[in-house]
C-alpha cells in the first residue's frame, strides 16, 4: 500500500465545524412580517412552511428578495421550502 502523505489531524482541522442555521417549522399564512422570514434565510435557517393560502400571494414579499440572494424556494406537497445560498433542494427522487 503506498503512502500519500495524507495528514488527518491537518485536514480535520481545516473542516468548517460549525453548523449554521436550524430547520424552521412554521405556518404561511400571512401574519408573519416578510422581513422575518428573510432574516431567517439570511441567517442560514431552512423554512419549512406550510401553506394556509393562496402560496403566490403570501410568498410575493419574500420570495424574489430569497431568490436574489442565491437561496431556493419549493412548493412542495402543501409545504413551502426554503433554502439559504448554498444549500440545494434535491428533488430528484420526485
Amino acid at each position: 500500500m503506498s503512502d500519500f502523505g495524507l495528514d488527518l489531524a491537518r485536514a480535520e482541522e481545516e473542516l468548517d465545524d460549525e453548523t449554521q442555521g436550524d430547520v424552521v417549522l412554521a405556518v404561511l399564512d400571512g401574519e408573519t412580517d416578510p422581513a422575518e422570514w428573510i432574516d431567517a434565510v439570511r441567517g442560514g435557517d431552512v423554512l419549512v412552511l406550510a401553506v394556509e393560502g393562496d402560496l403566490n400571494r403570501l410568498a410575493a414579499d419574500f420570495a424574489r428578495e430569497i431568490r436574489a440572494e442565491g437561496g431556493s424556494l419549493m412548493h412542495f406537497r402543501g409545504f413551502l421550502v426554503v433554502t439559504p445560498e448554498g444549500v440545494d433542494i434535491d428533488s430528484d427522487r420526485l
